[in-house]
């Protein structure tokens, strides 16, 4: 869901000294009490997991936060906090900070499927419109104020892919432009984010706008993504061909359908709704 959350990413080492430090600083620059979520972006491989456990802990009794999470960890990282948190405790992390979009689902549906079933952590999902290109910004040719033709290097790999591959990319956009607008009555940019909230793993997603108008726009999705029926993502599903690979139920061998289907109701393999 779409939703206004003050947060906080301490990007520096984890140490109990920086996120301390780190955290006073900034809420005294914010001219805040407190964030609802503060967020370890980025794992340490320098501090120990313990350490940096005890710490969020602390500033969380101390009223600087809320909650913690991490941003960008992987599944065996996040479980570890976990199991230490479990064992000692400790106010354990509740969301991870994830990119997440049509085009980007491997991490989401796949990586941490597991943490989402067994410790139900939500997810804070960034770029949703991967760029702009998911907005159908770049249908009619890449723009000269571009960030991939001002600076191809540090426009990003999921760009990049876009550029090499956009006859294919291209038409798989124009067919759900088609689908938002006919059906929908709404843009591609907003059937995306509409498509992402609907995940119910996904519990808060950034956008980021250069204009008020494309705000005013976005936010829109909150009341679309309400619209979208099983039989519109079972033809999104078909639109994409990219649902990560699922589970193997190895009593007869069989893919198990995505979490994401299962929890909408939308039974790819099958080519139909579940019952």
């Amino acid at each position: 869901m779409l939703f206004q959350q003050r947060f906080l990413l301490l990007a520096e080492t984890q140490s109990r000294k920086h996120i301390i430090e780190g955290l006073r600083n900034s809420l005294k620059r914010l001219q805040l009490d407190y964030v609802d979520v503060v967020y370890c972006h980025r794992y340490d491989r320098y501090t120990p997991l313990e350490e940096t456990c005890r710490a969020m802990d602390w500033v969380i009794n101390q009223g600087l936060a809320h909650y913690w999470g991490t941003s960008q960890w992987s599944a065996s990282q996040i479980m570890e906090a976990y199991k230490i948190c479990d064992k000692l405790n400790l106010i354990a992390p509740v969301v991870e900070q994830s990119n997440y979009n049509m085009m980007v689902r491997d991490r989401i549906e796949g990586e941490l499927r597991d943490l989402f079933n067994r410790y139900r952590m939500g997810a804070t999902i960034w770029s949703p419109l991967e760029s702009g290109i998911l907005a159908g910004r770049y249908l009619n040719g890449i723009p000269d104020d571009s960030r991939y033709k001002l600076n191809s290097a540090i426009a990003g790999n999921d760009m990049k892919q876009y550029i090499d591959n956009k006859k294919e990319w291209d038409e798989k956009l124009l067919k759900l432009k088609d689908i938002a607008e006919k059906k929908l009555n709404c843009s591609l940019a907003q059937l995306a984010i509409s498509w992402v909230i609907a995940n119910p793993d996904c519990t808060s997603t950034i956008l980021g706008a250069s204009r008020v108008s494309q705000l005013e726009e976005n936010i829109k999705a909150v009341e679309i993504y309400k619209k979208l029926t099983k039989e519109i993502f079972l033809e999104i599903e078909q639109i994409l061909g990219n649902v990560p690979k699922g589970e193997i139920d190895y009593r007869d061998w069989a893919e198990l359908p995505s979490r994401r289907n299962i929890n909408l109701g939308v039974d790819y393999k099958k080519g139909g709704p579940f019952n």
